[in-house]
């Protein structure tokens, strides 16, 4: 129950803030969302671990920071068509940052990519898009990591809005972003 009402506040539409009336329990400490410390050095390239619901950044083939993340709330296989809730699987790169998105920033991943696209046509369906490493919805900040204990995008990358300030700073656009099943 408290996974449902979780998810129905992180992708409520509505701009009102939630009921005062409304307890929350304490975020569960559920590990350390990311290894190391201090600032984070400049990426290369990304790794996102949809099994593990792990995002990595590289530099020159070794890792430097990791994050626990949530997906699609359907994340098992591949993107097939919008709606569906997946997150894509393959290789793709940020091609858009924006910083006045929704979700506190976004970063925007590259999908369809041309073997999606075909592969959606041939299913006669729209492949969807709009796919971004994202932070929480702007004034669901306090959910912090808790948010991580269900999956609950339509096939996005979510992260808390402190993680996805450091991968803002770390990832610049045209970094590959590697999407592991």
């Amino acid at each position: 129950m408290l996974h449902l009402l979780l998810v129905a506040a992180l992708v409520s539409t509505s701009d009102d803030p939630p009921a005062k009336s409304v307890a929350v329990a304490p975020a569960p400490r559920v590990g350390r969302a990311r290894s190391g410390g201090g600032p984070v050095g400049l990426a290369d390239s990304v790794v996102i671990d949809k099994k593990a619901r792990r995002l990595t950044l590289y530099h020159m083939g070794r890792p430097i920071r990791s994050y626990l993340v949530a997906l699609g709330g359907n994340p098992v296989g591949d993107k097939l068509a919008a709606g569906d809730r997946r997150t894509p699987e393959g290789v793709f790169f940020i091609d858009w940052r924006n910083p006045n998105s929704s979700y506190h920033l976004s970063l925007r991943i590259s999908y369809p990519d041309a073997s999606h696209r075909r592969r959606a046509e041939a299913l006669g369906v729209d492949p969807g898009g709009n796919i971004m490493i994202h932070g929480l919805p702007n004034g669901r900040g306090s959910v912090g990591a808790y948010h991580r204990t269900a999956d609950w995008t339509n096939g996005c990358v979510a992260l808390t809005d402190e993680e996805i300030e450091e991968i803002w700073g770390a990832v610049p656009t045209g970094t590959p972003v590697h999407i592991k099943p």
